[in-house]
Order: C-alpha cells, then sequence, then structure tokens
C-alpha cells in the first residue's frame, strides 16, 4: 500500500550516524566483507541499510542487529557515516530467532575429532528428545545432529562469556574448512529436504535480546550466522549514494538534512509503498 493509502502506518527511523558508532554483535563473515565492498563500489549505492538498536538514548551507540558485513565493508572502504534503520529491540516488530547450520562434506568421525580438539569443551552422545531437552534447558551451548536419532550435545563454559568464548571455538572449528548452510529447522530430516548434501547439523540455542546486548557493550561476539532478527516494516532499496556516504566534507547534520528532504520527497511522489504481507524479491 502507498503511504496515502496508509496514513497511521510509521515511516522507518533512518538516520547517517557514524561508522565508529557501529557495535557488532556477531563476527563478521572475512568472505563476504570482501566481495560486498567491491558491489558497494561497482554499484556506487548502499541499497539496503543495516538494522541497528540505539543502545540508550541520547548515547550515540548501536548494536548491529542485521548487516555487520555491510557495515564492516564500509568501514573497510573507509566511509565516515553509514545509513542506517534504527529500531527499538523491544518492540514487537522486532523478532528475534535463531539459524542453524548444516554441515556439508564433513564425516561423524572429523566432527568427533574436532570437538576433541577444542579446550574445555565436554561432549556427550544421546538421542534426539533429550539433545533438544538439554538444549531447552539451556544446559548445553548447542548440540549436532548426525542422524534422525543421534546427537553429540556440546557443553563448555561458566557464565554467558565462557559459554559463548566455546561456542565461537566450536564454529571456527568448521565454518573455515567447508561449506555450510544457514537453516530455520532444528531436525536433521527437515533440512535434507532443502540441501540433502548436508551431513550434520548444528543446533544453537535461542537467544534472548539482553544477551545479544551485553556480548556486544563487553567486546564479545557471537559466531556468524546465528542470530536472525525479522524486522517489521524493514526499509529496502534506499540506494543512497555512495559519494554520499563517503563524503567528508558534509557534515553529519548535513547528511541527516539531505535525508529528511529525500525521503519527503519520495513520499510527495508517491515512490514510498509499504507491504504487509511477507515479500519475495526478485532483484536481490
Amino acid at each position: 500500500m502507498s503511504i496515502d493509502d496508509a496514513p497511521r502506518l510509521r515511516m522507518p527511523d533512518l538516520r547517517f550516524v557514524p561508522v565508529e558508532s557501529l557495535i557488532p554483535h556477531e563476527q563478521h563473515d572475512e568472505s563476504r566483507s570482501g566481495p560486498l565492498v567491491q558491489r558497494m563500489r561497482e554499484q556506487g549505492v548502499l541499497r539496503n541499510p543495516p538494522i541497528v538498536a540505539e543502545l540508550s538514548p541520547g548515547e550515540a551507540r548501536y548494536v548491529i542487529l542485521d548487516g555487520a558485513n555491510r557495515a564492516t565493508a564500509a568501514r573497510a572502504a573507509g566511509l565516515p557515516h553509514l545509513l542506517v534503520q534504527v529500531v527499538r529491540y523491544e518492540d514487537t516488530g522486532v523478532r528475534l530467532t535463531t539459524w542453524h547450520h548444516g554441515l556439508v562434506g564433513l564425516p561423524v568421525a572429523e566432527i568427533e575429532a574436532m570437538l576433541r580438539s577444542i579446550a574445555g569443551l565436554e561432549t556427550c552422545v544421546c538421542d534426539m528428545r533429550h539433545a533438544h531437552a538439554v538444549l531447552a534447558r539451556r544446559e548445553a551451548i548447542a548440540f549436532i545432529a548426525t542422524d534422525p536419532d543421534r546427537a553429540i550435545t556440546l557443553h563448555g563454559g561458566g557464565d554467558l562469556a565462557h559459554r559463548n568464548a566455546v561456542l565461537n571455538a566450536v564454529v571456527d572449528g568448521y565454518r573455515s574448512r567447508i561449506r555450510f548452510y544457514r537453516v530455520t529447522s532444528e531436525v536433521i530430516q527437515e533440512a535434507r529436504t532443502e540441501h540433502p548434501e548436508i551431513t550434520a547439523l548444528v543446533v544453537f540455542p535461542h537467544f534472548e535480546p539482553a544477551e545479544v546486548l551485553e556480548l556486544a557493550t563487553s567486546g564479545a561476539r557471537l559466531p556468524a550466522g546465528i542470530t536472525r532478527h525479522v524486522v517489521s516494516w524493514r526499509a529496502l532499496r534506499i540506494n543512497v549514494p555512495l559519494d554520499l556516504l563517503s563524503d567528508t566534507r558534509r557534515s553529519l547534520e548535513e547528511k541527516n538534512r539531505w535525508l529528511d528532504e529525500w525521503v519527503r520527497e519520495k513520499t510527495l511522489q508517491r515512490q514510498v509503498r509499504f507491504y504487509q504481507e511477507p515479500t519475495v524479491l526478485f532483484d536481490e
């Protein structure tokens, strides 16, 4: 629907912010940062702004909920400012869910050998029902399903920071060695219907927003590709010129005034459209 058809709909909170004010909550994927920098330079625009949450009103620091690789690419490109969409973490339109990792081409014997090499990690082989139960109670930091009724539960660390460090060691053990898919299913049979080549499924716990914020502000990072933030009224296809982002002669205030005028003009020209239903885009 257009903005005229929905007068009560609120425009996304778009802002230019200093790149240095952005705090990631997860490790960045080095294999994606380089191509992103190159793509931004070739296209000359930032298409979709990262999603961030303000730590506290007036603090001018933001935790990146989605778009960590874009923010890393912006930093690598030397951009002083970045356009972001600011959301309130406690809003009902922001939902934190979990991605799981479907591993490809990694035999069970190699998985077990990798796990044995990680300091501070303990494992236990059990059936799937027990694996789901201990993960739900957060007695395990994750489990790895190797067949429909066999799992390896992973245990280690004491507090949140130590558990996160062990979890990072687990993910680091395979992420640079093999290909893996991010999937939403916790059941290996279901994951294999979409990706038959999956040999094992790493299932992670559900994290709470407070845990994400605590880790981010402490300087720790969750492994890449685990948290999944679903945001209603997400701003897409902004296509802000890269020249504007990289311009060091314009102040932050000037860029935000430009943004206000740009949004006003887009609205007057009826080029802003709201989609309430899930949408599939084929030009990303």
